[in-house]
């Protein structure tokens, strides 16, 4: 994999509460000088990144109901909405952990077809990424999710916040995602730091990579430094 197409896969990520607005804008110009697939943000931040990168190939990818997934649909509907209209081209939705773990799927299925209705709605449409929390799951709740996220017809599945304590990807769960919800693609986030990291969650079937150190891991792989 060469520099180009790594960093093409990488949504280059910003979610701490005390970011302000000159962090987005050196995330946004370095997602720029890189070629980054994404920038992803808090709904705070949207409009000016989408201001920022007008005119560019960086995607704006704004991130709601983190990091815990507890809003009520509605909500959830609703920041959607206000996330797109302020200038998001994808959508990544923390799930309801509890739907998840209670195998509630009535729910769960409800809250992911009522958000990706927002979201099919616009044009062009918007795509969504659901975030299941992969490593505070079972994996027999990991296979709930990823089916009723693969019945629903959601873009992503993704595995983690990268907030939670139990951890972040793994390639174990990408494998498991991609069998549970074939349909889908798969977005590895949580704990992702080095090249090296980043190209054995692609090889393990990520299609993107979730993850604060996208300059770092450019740098590596121009370095060779792949250990």
């Amino acid at each position: 994999m060469d520099e180009k197409q790594l960093a093409g896969c990488i949504d280059h990520t910003l979610l701490s509460p005390t970011t302000i607005s000159n962090d987005i804008k050196r995330l946004c110009d370095e997602a720029k000088k890189y070629g980054f697939c994404s920038v992803s943000v808090n709904q705070r931040w949207i409009s000016l990144a989408a201001e920022l990168l007008h005119g560019s190939i960086v995607k704006v990818d704004g991130v709601i109901s983190l990091p815990f997934g507890a809003d009520s649909t509605k909500s959830k509907v609703e920041a959607a909405k206000e996330a797109i209209f302020a200038g998001a081209d994808e959508i990544d939705m923390v799930a309801d952990l509890a739907a998840i773990i209670e195998a509630d799927n009535r729910y769960l299925a409800s809250q992911f077809r009522q958000v990706l209705k927002a979201c099919r709605s616009m044009r062009p449409v918007v795509v969504l990424k659901v975030i299941i929390e992969a490593a505070a799951l079972t994996e027999q709740q990991k296979r709930f999710a990823c089916e009723i996220a693969d019945r629903c017809k959601v873009d992503f599945v993704k595995t983690s916040t990268g907030f939670h304590s139990a951890g972040g990807a793994t390639v174990e769960d990408i494998k498991l995602i991609k069998q549970w919800a074939p349909h889908c693609k798969v977005k590895a986030a949580g704990g992702i730091k080095t090249a090296q990291q980043a190209i054995e969650m692609l090889s393990a079937g990520a299609d993107r990579i979730g993850t604060s150190s996208g300059v770092q891991i450019i740098e590596q792989l121009r370095a060779g430094q792949l250990q």
